[in-house]
């Protein structure tokens, strides 16, 4: 059990590693003016996507190990009060990735965990149950509130939240709000 919590926060620490430090890094104005040196992010976005799929493959491994070992018992990692630190842990985990993920992909992603932490079965029925709140509570916020939600600062992400701000604009003019 010790070695799959170490692999399992390893993999986090890689994680928010790559997102934190690895994405937002600055390029200097003379390497991203030149096509063809290769940029300083390369190599660290390698190593740690590599790392991350080996350590991914380690859980599984751990897991598929230990599954009819009494000792390692998972169902006794989901005691109510395990769901409860677990949930903090999302929590606090969610306002760590708030900012580079943006508001939508953080809210699909932890109203999504925390309906499997909850026990749903219905993966499809939760992942449309999550982005459908999303949404909601992304309109109430931002358009009838006014309130500014992270975007993130991914660029595909960011883009991402832009398009849906002006989808959200468009249909906001038509109905004349």
């Amino acid at each position: 059990m010790f070695e799959l919590i170490c692999n399992i926060l390893l993999w986090l620490g890689l994680l928010y590693a790559y997102f934190f430090n690895v994405l937002e890094a600055p390029i200097p104005d003379r390497t991203a003016r030149n096509p063809y040196t290769l940029k300083p992010d390369v190599w660290p976005k390698t190593i740690i996507i590599l790392l991350l799929i080996c350590i991914a493959i380690n859980i599984i491994n751990i897991i598929r190990k230990n599954k009819n070992n009494p000792e390692f018992a998972l169902d006794a990692l989901m005691s109510i009060r395990a769901r409860l630190v677990i949930g903090i842990a999302l929590v606090v985990a969610a306002s760590f990735v708030l900012e580079p993920l943006g508001y939508m992909v953080t809210c699909c992603l932890v109203l999504f965990l925390y309906g499997l932490l909850l026990g749903q079965t219905h993966v499809a029925r939760l992942a449309v149950f999550s982005v459908l709140v999303t949404l909601v509570l992304y309109v109430v916020f931002s358009v009838l509130l006014s309130v500014n939600l992270p975007r993130g600062t991914i660029p595909e992400l960011r883009n991402f939240s832009l398009y849906v701000e002006s989808v959200v604009a468009s249909v906001k003019s038509a109905i004349g709000m």
